[in-house]
């Protein structure tokens, strides 16, 4: 019994991790498109359709913020 408990606190313990690596890699992602974005509320919505674009295309996360900065060029300027 003992070793149960170990076993399932340890696994909870890992997915637990995983689970807010996850979350804050998003995060960031998230902050890095709203950041190219600026005050624009447009913009934003363009850039986060721009991030769900990337992660559909799966653009490695090193290459992220140039693929992001480049779809921020092709924003049409008002």
């Amino acid at each position: 019994m003992d070793y149960f408990i170990i076993v399932v606190t340890t696994v909870a313990g890992l997915y637990f991790h995983w689970w807010l690596y996850v979350r804050i890699k998003r995060w960031m992602d998230r902050d890095l498109a709203l950041s190219l974005a600026g005050n624009d509320e447009q913009k934003k919505q363009f850039m986060l359709q721009q991030l769900e674009r990337a992660r559909q295309q799966r653009i490695k996360r090193r290459d992220l913020a140039q693929w992001l900065e480049a779809a921020a060029a092709t924003y049409p300027a008002r």
